[in-house]
Formats: structure tokens, sequence, C-alpha cells
């Protein structure tokens, strides 16, 4: 079981973060979350709905809490899972026509840990097609749409995750950041979303698009939320050699301490190419953090720029690795007649997206002989430098500031071009390089659409972020905006 500490209960825990009590009634709350999924449907934020597996949770929990049994920690909490995170028995598609219907016979170890602190687990959401994209637009299943105009986006991967959230449907959710997939959603959405530290959490039970970028991290409406699940999910695991052995601080102490002192570098190369009206509100956000006591100043971190090609030759050629295994035979598709080479030719071309193909063919390109020196090591080289001049400017600062969006939620379908996505994550890939944690936090809405203020921490340092997240979220009030 995890410790929270002695000085903070969970019912105390709970009532922070809007709820008044536990729970009493979980089987009654899992019926209102299958209400507003239904109601919510046209959004397509799930692509599987586990309501047998969820009301049998609640009648397990309610049990405990008739005999006066110990709960876990978020028991009684309604839990949404992005779809590429391993779920025994319930089908993990990663939005792929070549998993459709597959069905892990193992956990992911960050469901063994909600699992045994008694959380909800309703279902799995929607995303990019094994991760890959920046608005859910390429699910097999069809985009996700944005809570708060339809018409738009939700932001990707972790789209589903972020706007089953959003509509109440679950009070906290799983998604997984390779270049922004947490932070993206959870800025077009108006929530809480955090990538922690790439070795904080196991990746083991992840179907990996790039490993060493990848990170599972919490999702929520409030700061205390997703503080919690990510007390429960972190921590070093021996199936994921990624992991490091570090101790896990007691995260809901230290968001409570004082926030003095508290020193944030504004990058200034991150409001580049960034909606005049995005900046603004960002500043905004900027300026009540600094009515708080907090010390704001710009910096320079000149390597910025190069974060973005640095990190689309080493994702995508980490994915055509990654992805080599679904071939019809070892995982993935129906197998076909024909020869060995003809059958895995159509059941690739058949059963992946556009843009994973894509992904394969230029991952593979720049792994190939002759052009590995010229792109993969260069970039490897440009991840470096990029790692560097984060943990200078993390000498002086607690944290670094940027927008986590370039601009407001697109129309689903209006941006046509590869490149013109790519570009959507000029923000929150460098993060990923250097393996650092960042939280995306709501910074307000211009008209009826969120904007995202992006905090970045030093290595194995989220409680500062979640830290500032919480003094910000108690002066600006943005988990009662919506």
């Amino acid at each position: 079981m995890v410790c929270i500490g002695s000085s903070m209960e969970l019912n105390s825990i709970l009532e922070r973060a809007e709820f008044k009590e536990l729970p009493s009634d979980p089987v009654e709350r899992v019926y209102r979350a299958l209400e507003k999924i239904e109601k919510n449907r046209d959004l397509n934020a799930f692509v599987t709905v586990d309501a047998e597996g969820a009301i049998k949770k609640a009648e397990e929990i309610k049990r405990k809490i008739t005999r006066g049994e110990k709960l876990g920690v978020l028991a009684g909490l309604i839990l949404a899972v992005k779809d590429n995170i391993s779920t025994r028995g319930l089908r993990t598609t990663c939005s792929s026509k070549m998993l459709e219907n597959y069905i892990p016979v193992y956990d992911a170890t960050v469901i063994e840990k909600v699992k045994a602190e008694d959380a909800i687990i309703i279902g799995k959401t929607n995303m990019d097609e094994f991760a890959m994209g920046s608005s859910t637009e390429t699910s097999f299943f069809g985009p996700t749409r944005n809570f708060f105009d339809h018409s738009r986006v939700a932001g990707g991967s972790s789209g589903g995750s972020a706007v089953a959230v959003a509509c109440d449907a679950v009070d906290i959710a799983l998604g997984s950041d390779t270049g922004g997939s947490i932070r993206n959603p959870a800025a077009f959405n108006s929530i809480v979303g955090l990538k922690p530290t790439y070795g904080r959490v196991s990746r083991y039970g992840l179907i990996a698009y790039a490993s060493s970028l990848d990170q599972i991290g919490p999702m929520a409406k409030n700061t205390l939320l997703t503080t919690l699940l990510l007390q429960v999910i972190a921590g070093r695991d021996l199936r994921d050699s990624t992991t490091l052995n570090k101790p896990v601080p007691n995260y809901i102490e230290e968001v409570l301490k004082e926030k003095d002192g508290i020193r944030i570098g504004v990058i200034k190369e991150g409001f580049e190419n960034v909606d005049e009206k995005v900046s603004r509100k960002v500043y905004d956000a900027l300026d009540i953090l600094q009515k708080i006591g907090c010390v704001i100043e710009e910096v320079s971190m000149p390597f910025m720029k190069y974060a973005l090609p640095a990190y689309y030759i080493i994702a995508m050629a980490e994915c055509s690795s990654n992805l080599a295994r679904f071939d019809g035979i070892r995982y993935g598709g129906k197998p076909v007649k024909g020869k060995w080479e003809e059958q895995l030719v159509k059941i690739r071309t058949e059963c992946f997206g556009e843009e994973v193909k894509r992904r394969i063919f230029l991952g593979t390109f720049v792994l190939s002989a002759g052009y590995k020196e010229d792109f993969y090591i260069k970039a490897c080289r440009v991840r470096r430098k990029i790692h560097d001049e984060f943990k200078f400017l993390l000498k002086s600062y607690n944290a670094l500031a940027t927008p986590t969006m370039p601009v407001l939620p697109w129309k689903i379908g209006e941006l046509l071009s590869p490149l013109e996505i790519y570009m959507m994550d000029i923000e929150t890939v460098a993060v990923n390089l250097a393996g650092l944690p960042a939280i995306s936090i709501p910074a307000g809405f211009i008209g009826s659409l969120p904007v995202g203020l992006q905090l970045i921490g030093d290595h194995f340092d989220e409680a500062t972020l979640l830290r500032i997240s919480y003094a910000y979220e108690n002066e600006s009030g943005f988990n009662k905006w919506f």
C-alpha cells in the first residue's frame, strides 16, 4: 500500500481536491460515470468501456467499506487508461487496426499499482495510433473531439484521457508522453497533465513508440488528484531497467509546503512562433505566479530551436525498431496466404495507418547505412546539448516556463501537412529529449478555447512543479473554471 503520511489522511486530500468525503457508494459513482460516458459519446473519448469490470470493482470496495477494512488511497476514484497501456483481459488496441482485437494476458506495472490502491478502471481511451500524432486524428477509431468545441481537436496523443477527465466521466486518467502527449491534450482541455522524469514511472506494459522518450503520467482536473495518482505509480520496477532506484518523496506533503523563494525562468525562445493571443494569456498566468511570490525572470535557451528536428529523427528511428515486431506473425493483424515477405507487406500495409507508415519509413531511412551519421548520430549530439542547456538553467531556477502549445486547438482536418502537425510539438519535445519532468496547467481561455502554461523542472523534482501548480490553482481557481 502507498504511504501518504500520517499528517494528511485520504479524506482530507479528497476534500481539498473538491471531494467532500471518501465516496461511500462507489457503485453509484460508477453508474454516474457510465451515464456521463454515454452522454458524451460523440466526443469519442473511449475505445473500450469496461462497465462490468468497473461495477465489480466498485462492489468489492463497497464491501470493504461495510466491513471497515483498510482501503487503498485511490478507493472509489474512477480511472481511465490510455489504450497503449497493457490491461489484463481488457482490449488494448493502441487505436490501431493492427491491434484491433488484442487482449493482453498481463497488466502493466502502473495498472498493478492502481488496482492495488482500489482505483476503478472504467475503460481505455482513444489516442493517436501508436501514440504518433498531436491531435488524436490518426486513431483508427476516429478523432476524439475537444471538450470545449466539438469541431476542434482534443490534442494528442492522449486526447481520449484528457477529454474523459474534462467531461467528468472520470476523476483521474493515465496518459503517456513521448513528445508532449500528456501536456498537449491537457492544455487543449484545461486540465492538469504531468510528464514525470524519465525513469520515475515504470514503462513495463507500455506499448513502446520511442523507448528513450516514452513516459507514463497522470492527468486530472486539479493538482492534488494529479499528485495522488503520481504517488501511486512512481517508483522503481525491476521489470523496467530504465527506472531508477531513487526514493519517492511524499508528494502530497511536498505540494502543501510553502512556495517562498521559487524562481521561474521564462524561456524567451519558447515564445517565438507562438500565437500572440496565446502568449499574452500565458504571461497573464505568470503574473499570477509573480503576485503570489514567485520570482519571474526571462532566460535564453539557444539550442531549443534544434529540439524539433532532433526529436523527430530520434523518435522515428526508435519507432521503426519498436514496430518491427508487428508483422501478423508475432503480433498484430491476421495471417494471410502467401510467402512470408508477401504476408508481411500485406499486413503492415493494411493494418498501419498513413502516419505510422510515414514514421517507420523515415525512421528506417535515418538509420540506414550512409545516413545514420548524418542524421541519427547528429540528432543525439543535439539532444545532449539541449540536456546541458536545461541543466545549466536549472542551477539558477526552480522551474522554467513556456506556453504548452503554440496555438489554440485547431479544427479537425484543418492541418493537412505532416510538417504543420509536427510543428505543433515545438514547445514540448525538448523536455523529452532531456528526460525532465514537466507539467501543463490551465492558463485561461481565449473565447471558449483553453490555453496551457508549461512548467519544466529538474530531474526527479516533480514535487516543485506540483507545489507551484497547487499555489497557482488556489490563486487562480482554475479547478472551478468549468
